[in-house]
């Protein structure tokens, strides 16, 4: 292929990166004019050529329920576990013991990888501390884990949370094949 032809490929799977980077520019420069529309264009250009990543895999599919379901359960995470952290704060008779966990994901997506790990994160009382990209394993530190139950538990709500975020804009294969393993327990 025309390395002229390949550049221009490349240029237009990432149209939509480049306007957002434009869009980001006018938004913290606070002005919108044909300049700043101008120097945003050349700055997205210079940051995708000189800091390039892979493409992202989209699938293509937004189920909007399953993304209100999501946002309502991660609104539920944040409420109780905020409170139960809180309680551990302010609980004196009560050391915490906390536990790293290895979750192996189900899908492979880098997207699912990647939102898995924030919404992970921003729940008081868990963080991701590593992620094995390759193994699709995410390495999560949780607090107040007294058995091995509260381990089960940990990893389930890892899980729970891939399986939301998947039917709400995963890939077909990933959303069939997380079914199918929920209907085979």
């Amino acid at each position: 292929m025309d390395p002229r032809a390949r550049l221009r490929r490349a240029l237009l799977h990432q149209i939509p990166m480049l306007v957002w980077l434009v869009v980001l520019w006018m938004l913290l420069w606070g002005t919108f004019s044909w300049l700043s529309l101008l120097t945003g264009a050349i700055v997205a250009l210079l940051v995708t050529r000189v800091f390039y990543l892979p493409p992202l895999a989209l699938s293509g599919r937004f189920n909007p329920w399953w993304a209100f379901v999501f946002a309502a359960h991660f609104a539920y995470d944040l409420f109780r576990a905020s409170v139960q952290v809180s309680w551990i704060a302010v609980n004196p008779r009560k050391v915490p013991t906390s536990s790293i966990v290895a979750v192996q994901l189900r899908s492979r997506s880098d997207l699912v990888l990647t939102l898995v790990s924030i919404t992970i994160s921003l729940v008081p009382g868990s963080l991701v501390v590593e992620a094995d990209r390759l193994r699709a394993v995410l390495y999560v530190h949780v607090l107040d884990t007294d058995s091995p139950d509260d381990l089960a538990e940990a990893r389930n709500a890892v899980l729970a949370v891939e399986r939301r975020i998947v039917r709400a804009l995963g890939s077909r294969e990933d959303y069939e094949r997380i079914e199918r393993e929920e209907a085979a327990k």
